[in-house]
């Protein structure tokens, strides 16, 4: 497990949006890093001011029982006396330039890879509003469709898709279908 790299698949699934944002707990962090939390812990509490305001987000107690109850792989967190603390994507970055191993690289690679991807469907999903003409709507959902279907199953093959476009009064309703098939390879 120490020498295995550490795939983009494996950072997405991690990936849960607390008080708006994308962020990895830190028991995740330590998972994709094949490190115990306590490392990753003690990695931030030995460089204060390589976390700043906006780095790190300390998670309630009712954050915490509100994680545990949507995300199984997280349900390990209920017997920790000690509440997660959530890293940011500029969190993350930090922790890549504390943790240093061959593994540490390849998971700052597939975090910042999971990352962008993330942030490229946000700004094709905005632009499809924006979009003055048919063809480049389409073009642009057709775009978000294959954006969507990197970030939630870059394991199956696209079958087919379906976009519909409702006008209602100024607002933009757009409803995308990704229909996914198993890969036979």
């Amino acid at each position: 497990m120490a020498n295995e790299i550490v795939k983009y698949e494996q950072v997405k699934d991690k990936i849960i949006v607390l008080r708006g944002e994308p962020v990895l707990l830190d028991a995740d962090v330590a998972q994709l890093y094949g490190v115990e939390t306590r490392v990753v812990n003690q990695a931030v509490k030995n460089n204060p001011d390589k976390f700043p305001e906006g780095f790190l987000i300390p998670l309630t107690l009712s954050e915490k029982k509100e994680v545990i109850k949507n995300f199984d792989h997280l349900e390990s967190l209920k017997f920790s006396p000690v509440n997660p603390t959530a890293f940011t994507e500029s969190g993350l970055y930090m922790l890549a330039t504390i943790l240093k191993s061959p593994r540490a690289t390849q998971t700052t690679l597939a975090i910042i890879r999971t990352f962008v991807q993330i942030r490229e469907l946000a700004r094709t999903m905005q632009s499809v509003g924006q979009a003055e003409d048919e063809a480049q709507k389409k073009s642009l959902l057709r775009k978000s469709g294959e954006l969507i279907g990197d970030v939630i199953g870059a394991q199956l093959d696209t079958t087919s898709t379906e976009t519909e476009i409702e006008l209602n009064f100024a607002v933009v309703k757009i409803k995308h279908k990704v229909i996914r098939g198993k890969n036979d390879k």
